[in-house]
């Protein structure tokens, strides 16, 4: 729900057109770089993760294209530190349906997205044009803690 996901973010859906800017808009900070809105194909990369990863820079917004499949990340409050990643205890999962798109606040740490089908989901990104370049802060839980983390979502019994 908008209210779960508030510490990380926020989840935008459909508004009328004609609305004035509110709250209920995406607050993007995309003052530090050149803003970059693309789309992207994920292949289907299944429902584990071991890396998490946090943009200090800029807020990010992520949203598929692919209707009929939703997805998942996993999110953690933001420390802006590699050296204060997120504690296993402090990570959430949403699961993200089709027809809203997804804001992560400056820092929030973020893995995903994660969907095991179809073989592959276009998804709309809007960060920053290097932010996978300057700006890609990630902890690795396997290398680092020997663990790895495994989305269960009771409908798809996986």
């Amino acid at each position: 729900t908008p209210e779960n996901i508030k510490p990380f973010g926020q989840i935008v859906t459909t508004s009328d057109d004609g609305k004035m800017f509110d709250k209920e808009d995406a607050q993007l900070v995309l003052d530090k770089g050149t803003p970059r809105f693309y789309i992207m194909k994920l292949p289907a990369r299944g429902l584990r993760f071991h890396r998490i990863t946090y943009h200090g820079q800029c807020t990010q917004c992520l949203g598929s294209l692919t209707p009929g499949h939703p997805w998942y990340v996993a999110l953690a409050a933001p420390t802006l530190s590699l050296d204060q990643w997120p504690r296993p205890e402090d990570i959430r999962v949403f699961k993200i349906p089709f027809g809203c798109f997804v804001k992560f606040e400056v820092g929030t740490w973020h893995a995903g997205p994660l969907f095991a089908a179809p073989g592959s989901i276009d998804f709309y990104n809007l960060e920053l044009s290097d932010t996978n370049v300057t700006d890609h802060n990630t902890h690795d839980y396997r290398r680092d803690n020997g663990m790895e983390f495994v989305v269960v979502d009771e409908e798809l019994g996986a």
